[in-house]
């Protein structure tokens, strides 16, 4: 059985926001990967990268990304080669157009879609075949995936073997406000650059669906999930879409055996968006180192190597085979 120490960020890496940027520029090799198409239940289509390596009846590990993400990004990568280290098979699901191509639909993904969830997972468990379903959700994917835990509690867990979130956002009113002020607009804009581009287009595709001078005008999240994110998946508007999407008020009903991993420094989540310790179940673990940031977690020696996450998630799944 693999352990790993707890997380301590390297002397030369100081502070949350060093500690979120830097490993981005630090990725790791990209896995070799094979990219498979499935069609969802509604006509739409999501794309899934799988490893090329791992043993037919190796334990299968999925890993639901985070606000446009993908199988390229640095946590991805981390995760995916130290799979492939183990000889164990592993999956990257995209969320839709989130993959390179625009989806079909005016609807996309967003951080409480527990239903797409559900089927992604259900068909994966019968692609396991028997072995351990292991799967892992980075940000907004560790929110929806936390909040379908929850939701369907025993279900999942007869469908999951173990489940892990690494940074997920939690309470969406918090961690949404936080991306709107301070040097979190440096992210927010980041994000925005392609949520906009893309949103755009679905105006394009479906005229008078959507107020696309407002959400060209967006400067932070919180206008852009006003403006495109709450009217294209149902929701009344931001505030509406924050509440219901958000998974902290589902933990206390998980019953898969899970790991929920929040660094004390995230700009993206702060303190108080996280669960009291003490209210969880028996079912899930809560780590709360001090350094990591939003999904950093680097370590090693200069100019380090991100390598920690990748250790840490699959011990976790190491004690549950």
């Amino acid at each position: 059985m693999t352990r790993v120490a707890a997380y301590r960020a390297p002397w030369w890496l100081p502070g949350g926001h060093v500690q979120t940027i830097w490993p981005v520029a630090r990725k790791g090799p990209l896995p070799p990967y094979r990219r498979e198409r499935w069609n969802t239940p509604d006509g739409d289509f999501i794309e899934l990268d799988w490893l090329r390596a791992g043993e037919p009846r190796a334990p299968l590990v999925v890993l639901f990304h985070g606000l446009e993400g993908s199988s390229r990004s640095h946590y991805a990568r981390t995760l995916m080669n130290a799979v492939t280290a183990r000889g164990w098979r592993g999956v990257v699901v995209h969320f839709r157009g989130c993959a390179g191509s625009p989806n079909r639909f005016a609807r996309a993904y967003h951080s409480g879609d527990s239903d797409e969830i559900d089927w992604i997972l259900r068909r994966l468990h019968v692609t396991a075949n028997g072995a351990a379903l292991f799967v892992t959700g980075v940000s907004l994917g560790g929110n929806a995936l936390l909040k379908w835990l929850g939701e369907r509690e025993h279900e999942a867990a007869s469908l999951v073997t173990a489940a892990a979130s690494v940074c997920a956002p939690l309470d969406l009113s918090i961690s949404g406000a936080a991306l709107g002020r301070g040097f979190n607009l440096v992210y927010a804009r980041h994000f925005l650059a392609t949520l906009k581009h893309k949103a755009l287009a679905k105006c394009g595709d479906h005229p008078g669906r959507f107020d696309a001078p407002r959400i060209a005008q967006a400067r932070t999240l919180e206008t852009f999930d006003d403006a495109y994110t709450a009217p294209a998946h149902g929701f009344a508007g931001v505030g509406d879409y924050w509440r219901r999407a958000s998974a902290r008020p589902w933990l206390s009903a998980i019953r898969c055996p899970t790991l929920v991993l929040n660094a004390a420094n995230d700009p993206f989540v702060p303190a108080d968006a996280l669960p009291d310790p003490h209210a969880l179940p028996a079912t899930v673990t809560f780590e709360y180192p001090k350094g990591g940031g939003h999904v950093g977690f680097l370590g090693g020696n200069w100019p380090g190597v991100q390598d920690w996450l990748g250790q840490r998630l699959l011990a976790h799944f190491d004690t549950l085979r």
